[in-house]
Formats: C-alpha cells, sequence, structure tokens
C-alpha cells in the first residue's frame, strides 16, 4: 500500500514536509516530499557509487506465518509491565541500584530485579572483591533462571581520601568542638576519636594549620588545628554523621587545597582486571579529570576483553566540568555524581549543572545517570520527603537515562519501598509528559562522519517524529549493534522502543538507554522474515493486540548486499 495513498501518514508529512541531510558530499538530498519518502535506490554522487535504499510502507495485512523456533529474550519485568500497563504506559527511565550489605542476598537482589532494576551497581570502595563476585554470580544466576535482564556495573574507587576505621561498626556523630586525630597509621580494632584514612602520605599535600576537612561533601567539617608528624589533629565545628569509609577532602580560602592524585590507583586496575574476569557491562570511572583517561581504560579493555564493556565517567570535579564536553565525546557514558560533585561547585550550583551535563549528553548521544542522595531520608525513613520527590520528577522531566539509589538500597532500611518510589514517580513524570504534550525537543547536532551514519540519524530524527504525531503504540528496531536504538532514544519518543538484536553485548549496553526494552533475538539478512518471527512471538505471549500500530526499523545490511550498497533501512508502518 502507498504511503500517498495512507490519510495518517499524509497527516505527519503535512507537518513536516521534508527532511534533508546538508552534507554535502551526500549528492541528492534524502527527502519527504508529497507524503513519499524519496531516496528508493537512488545513486548518490561519489567516488564508490554508493546506493542508499529507504523506504516507506502501509501493511495492514499483516505478514505470512513463518516456523517459529527461538525464544523471545524477553524481561519479565517488563512483559508484566507491557501486559499490564499497554506499550504507552511502560517506564522508560532506567533504574538503577547500588548493591550493598542490606540487599545482597539472591532474595534480595530478586526483590530488586522484580521491583524495576535495570542495573546493579557494585561500589568497589566497599567489601571484598569475593564478595562482589558473589553478587554478580547471584545477578546472572537470576538472569538465566528467573528470566530477569539485570546488567552489572562496578564503579572504581578512585584516587580519593577515605576513612578506613573511625572507631565504630557504623554511623557515629562528631559533635561540635570535639577533637579528632586523623592518622595513616595502621592499627588493629578501633581507638576512640581516632580516624585511620587509607591513603598514607594524605596529611603531605601542602596541608596547613586553619585548613578545613570536610567529610563526605559536608556530612561534617573539621579544622585543623596541630600537624603531629604524619598525622593531622582536627577541631569539629559543623557537627555531623561519620559514614563508614567516609571521604575527605580538604579546602583552603574556598577552593580544594590537595590535588595531583592519579585518576586510577593500582587497586583501581586490579578492580577492573576482577571486572573484566566476571564479565561486567559497565565500569564506571571515579575522579575523571580530562578524555585520556577514559580513553586509556577503554583502550585497556578493548585488548584485555572478548566482551564489549562500556566506560561510565562520572563527572564529580571542577576540573572535569571544565573539560566536560571533551570527557563526554570520549566516554561511553556519564554518571553526574552530585555528591562529590557538590563537594567542588557551589551547592546552588548543582541543579543547573545537572541540566547542563543531561542536556550534552543527549545532544552527543551518550546515557547519563543522575546520582547521589536522590531518596536520602529513606536509608532510615519508610517515605521520602516531598522535596526529594520533587529532585526526582525533575531528573525525569529533564530526561535523564536513568536514576540511581546509593546508600538507599546498599545500606538501607527501606531499599524496595525507595525503589518503587523512583518507579513510581518515573512512571507518573513520562505520563504527565505525554499528557500535556510536554516532549523535551532537542537541536540535534550532526555526530556522524560518515554517508551511513548520516542516513541514519535522518531517519531516526523523521521516526521519532512519525511515531510522536502519529500516536503509534511502539517503535520495533532490528539493529546489529543498538546503534540506531541509541539514535531513537535520543529523541525521546513517546512510545517505547523494542530494540531486537542477535548481539548479547549491545543488548546489555542497551538497557541503559532510555525508553529502550532491549530483546536478544535470532536475526537474519531477510528483514520480512525477522519481523514476522517477532510479531509471532510477541502475539504468542500475548503482548500485542488487533489494532497496535508499530513503527519498524531497520539498520541491517543482507548479506547479499554489494560493496556499492552503503547502508539499507527499511520504515514499516504495522496495524
Amino acid at each position: 500500500m502507498a504511503v500517498s495513498s495512507d490519510p495518517m501518514l499524509q497527516k505527519v508529512f503535512a507537518r513536516s514536509s521534508v527532511f534533508y541531510s546538508n552534507k554535502k558530499d551526500l549528492g541528492k538530498p534524502v527527502g519527504i516530499c508529497d507524503g513519499v519518502i524519496s531516496c528508493n535506490e537512488r545513486k548518490l554522487k561519489s567516488k564508490d557509487k554508493i546506493a542508499v535504499k529507504a523506504s516507506v510502507e502501509a501493511d495492514f495485512k499483516g505478514f505470512k506465518s513463518y516456523e517459529v523456533n527461538l525464544d523471545l529474550g524477553f524481561d519479565v519485568v517488563a512483559e508484566r509491565e507491557l501486559r499490564e500497563k499497554g506499550f504507552l504506559g511502560m517506564r522508560k527511565t532506567k533504574l538503577v541500584c547500588t548493591i550493598g550489605p542490606a540487599c545482597c542476598s539472591l532474595e534480595d537482589l530478586e526483590r530488586l530485579a522484580m521491583g524495576g532494576m535495570n542495573v546493579a551497581r557494585l561500589n568497589m570502595c566497599h567489601n571484598t572483591r569475593e564478595w562482589h563476585r558473589d553478587v554478580i554470580r547471584n545477578i546472572k544466576k537470576l538472569n538465566e533462571e528467573k528470566g530477569f535482564f539485570v546488567s552489572v556495573m562496578i564503579d572504581t574507587e578512585g584516587s580519593l581520601i577515605h576513612v578506613m576505621d573511625h572507631g565504630a561498626p557504623s554511623s557515629i556523630k562528631a559533635e561540635e568542638g570535639s577533637v579528632w586525630v586523623f592518622t595513616a597509621k595502621k592499627f588493629e580494632g578501633s581507638r576512640p576519636f581516632t580516624v585511620q584514612a587509607n591513603y598514607e602520605g594524605f596529611s603531605e599535600g601542602g596541608i596547613m594549620v586553619g585548613d578545613e576537612l570536610v567529610i563526605d561533601g559536608g556530612m561534617a567539617r573539621f579544622e585543623v588545628v596541630e600537624r603531629m608528624g604524619n598525622d593531622l589533629r582536627c577541631k569539629c565545628t559543623d557537627p555531623g554523621l561519620f559514614l563508614p569509609r567516609a571521604k575527605l577532602s580538604f579546602w583552603r580560602d574556598g577552593k580544594l587545597s590537595y590535588h595531583g592524585l592519579p585518576t586510577l590507583s593500582i587497586k583501581d586496575w586490579e578492580d577492573v582486571d576482577f571486572g573484566v574476569s566476571e564479565g561486567v557491562d559497565f565500569i564506571a570511572m571515579s575522579f575523571v579529570n580530562d578524555a585520556n583517561s577514559v580513553k586509556n581504560l577503554k583502550n585497556y579493555l578493548y585488548a584485555k576483553s572478548s566482551k564489549s564493556i562500556r566506560v561510565l565517567a562520572k563527572i564529580e570535579t571542577l576540573e572535569s566540568l571544565q573539560k566536560l564536553e571533551e570527557i563526554v565525546e570520549a566516554s561511553d557514558g556519564i554518571m553526574v555524581a552530585r555528591g562529590d560533585l557538590g563537594v567542588e561547585v557551589p551547592f546552588e550550583q548543582i541543579p543547573t549543572v545537572q541540566e547542563d551535563v543531561t542536556r550534552l549528553c543527549r545532544q552527543l548521544n551518550k546515557p547519563v545517570i543522575v546520582a547521589s542522595q536522590l531518596l536520602e531520608s529513606m536509608v532510615e525513613c519508610p517515605t521520602p520527603t516531598r522535596a526529594e520527590v520533587a529532585d526526582v520528577s525533575e531528573a525525569v522531566r529533564q530526561y535523564a537515562d536513568a536514576l540511581m539509589l546509593s546508600g538507599e538500597s546498599a545500606i538501607g532500611l527501606h531499599g524496595q519501598k525507595a525503589l518503587s518510589v523512583l518507579q513510581m514517580v518515573s512512571s507518573r513524570m513520562e505520563l504527565w509528559s505525554q499528557e500535556e504534550n510536554q516532549q523535551s525537543y532537542l537541536h540535534n547536532s550532526r555526530l556522524g562522519d560518515t554517508l551511513s551514519d548520516c542516513v541514519a540519524e535522518e531517519i531516526c530524527n523523521c521516526v521519532v517524529q512519525m511515531a510522536n504525531n502519529l500516536g503509534v503504540d511502539a517503535i520495533f528496531v532490528y539493529t546489529k549493534h543498538g546503534e540506531m536504538a541509541s539514535l531513537l532514544s535520543r529523541n525521546r519518543p513517546y512510545p517505547p522502543i523494542f530494540a531486537f538484536t542477535s548481539d548479547n553485548n549491545a543488548r546489555m549496553a542497551l538497557n541503559l538507554q532510555w525508553g529502550v526494552i532491549p530483546l536478544l533475538v535470532d536475526l537474519s539478512d531477510d528483514m520480512e522474515a525477522n519481523i514476522s518471527k517477532t510479531f509471532d512471538l510477541i502475539r504468542t505471549k500475548g503482548m500485542i493486540k488487533e489494532g497496535d500500530v508499530v513503527l519498524l526499523v531497520s539498520d541491517l545490511t543482507p548479506a547479499h548486499a554489494t560493496s556499492t550498497t552503503f547502508q539499507s533501512i527499511q520504515v514499516k508502518t504495522i496495524i
């Protein structure tokens, strides 16, 4: 059925009559004019006589049946949500939970997975590698045996100074006026009013009497009153809590007075090797100050691991903000670590910094996680403050790819409830955006350098506009490595994006992308067969019904394509 005869499609083309690629070397433009996508088998002006094929069809008859002998790699939680809420009711913001003593058992992990956890984060600052190994293997066991689809992220400690021991097994309060000794000396057990730091040279970095020692970004503050060899005697000036392995920073005249530690310590490199051996999906890199440290780690992983492990850069220093764009470009994603960032940036600037980082990540098509203190009160309280709910809502409104729980799940008393709060608030805000037509349109900068990338970007931009204007129920993308699913996600469409891929690495990486439900399926170079297989499986599971409207996109290149075919992309509307 021709597109020009479909009044629904004519409506969207009337609103956006043409899209063009402004690259001069593309030859004649790829365009939608008069209700028809042009560019079928169009020859382009280039040395290699590259051909690009794009088509749009409306099909009311469905597809002929194929023998289906593969299982649809559908996460049980996404499947349940689809049955209960339908396509447009599915949550799009991804949820990351930090795993700690409060939620590390197999039963606790299963409850988090059932509650919507997309990514499990392991903070290598805490616990032993053996402990982390047990958690990783339990998560993989749940994925294999219970039908979950939870990715694993390890978070490097970074070269920072933190508390080894403070005299108590859990948090203690530093009272105003109390005097404490901070030392790097090793001793067994604990001593009252004595804090053991992890870094032997922590007191040698030009620290002076009168400098301010800040605990965990402001949980408590001390003034250095005396240097005693390699030890510091400090007086509490702002009382607060000392948490296990709390981070220490030194300030003078409103600026950090201690610098020079490498981005990755010797322990961090050992933790990276551990992550490689355990087959983790993401490594979050702490205290990134430039793009080179990210590139070095990615090169190391490329040489060391047969699996594609994504590197996320944590934005938590003033230097990282000064070199933000180059860091985002070098990384596979970003984490806005607001706790540590708040130590170096005035707290009143954190909201605008968060929004700027989120917007830049969308423009450069990199997933972004908003982290730290989202529901801090729920470490001890069963309900969040209304201010915390507003904070979470704002992150969702900014279209962050993911929200992260830290202490709320790792050591909190109400981790399950905290996760359910994130799930409910994000789902409600997403629904409000649809109801109020509050989609955040983004001026997409050109990302691709090649013809293939430019065409894919243009088609994804157009597909999302069509999906929103036509009110389709879902977008199905058949993708080799996940690039086209990521480009669709960047545009934040109203309907969910179902990404079918035969690459498990791509599937795990897409688990962090906004609005993408990745599915592992054996794909062939026959698009009609791929579509028929996936639709038959979804129908068999009762997850799609008559009257649902789905847009189909593909970046798969047929095996029989000649060298002159640069890319083959099909877009189909199926009712």
